[in-house]
């Protein structure tokens, strides 16, 4: 996992799930860490960091492009 870098952080896993279909949809290679607990006991959130997304090296700016994209109050996808 040393090729994978930290894109972003969100504090419940319905907050990630639109960007996860995306990256899925897109074959882009990233995991989530903390997403099983924080699903689990919410309340784990704070002391454990947020669920963490990383994303391969290679496609680091291209995610964060996605995720500006995302944040767009035109766009029809939103992260809520």
């Amino acid at each position: 996992m040393k090729n994978f870098k930290l894109v972003a952080t969100f504090t419940y896993p319905h907050e990630c799930y639109v960007l996860k279909h995306v990256l899925d949809d897109q074959d882009i290679p990233f995991y989530l860490e903390n997403e099983t607990m924080v699903g689990i006991s919410p309340f784990y959130s704070n002391a454990l960091g947020g669920i963490k997304l990383f994303v391969h090296k290679h496609y680091v700016d291209y995610v964060k492009d996605i995720l500006k994209n995302l944040e767009d109050p035109n766009s029809h996808l939103k992260i809520v």
